[in-house]
């Protein structure tokens, strides 16, 4: 047997759902800030750089402390494009954890942010639409 639910229930029931997704709160994130701003990996143990993203939202509670459902990390530059696929002297982790690669030297963008579509592919350049940048230099 059927069951049929009551026209009525419909839109509560989609309410119901808009609500437990965060969907339809207007909160919006704004910015983002990244500790360190600057860093050397030779003067970090084993040359990871633990760092943090802070998001500044439109309504409380703002600041907040960010993680890896929030936000995505990549190498890039500073419009807040992810490199992709490209060789960098630096590599980052979901949780925000740069080091160097291997062999190679230089100065990279440590990016984290919103990405402007569902998600960013590892092996092509996808743009960020709010994001924090940072630099991190490899001896």
């Amino acid at each position: 047997m059927k069951r049929i639910l009551p026209l009525f229930t419909v839109p509560f029931v989609l309410a119901a759902a808009l609500v437990a997704s965060g969907c339809g709160d207007g909160r919006q994130l704004q910015s983002v800030t990244l500790v360190p701003a600057a860093a050397d990996a030779k003067d970090y143990p084993n040359g990871q750089i633990p760092m943090t993203a802070t998001g500044n939202y439109s309504k409380q509670p703002s600041p907040v402390l960010l993680t890896s459902n929030d936000i995505v990390w990549c190498i890039g530059t500073s419009d807040g494009t992810c490199n992709g696929n490209i060789a960098s002297p630096v590599t980052v982790d979901v949780n925000g954890v740069a080091q160097c690669s291997v062999g190679l030297t230089g100065t990279a963008t440590v990016l984290a942010g919103k990405p402007s579509s569902k998600a960013v592919k590892p092996d092509s350049p996808s743009q960020l639409k709010v994001f924090g940048s940072a630099q991190v230099t490899c001896p």
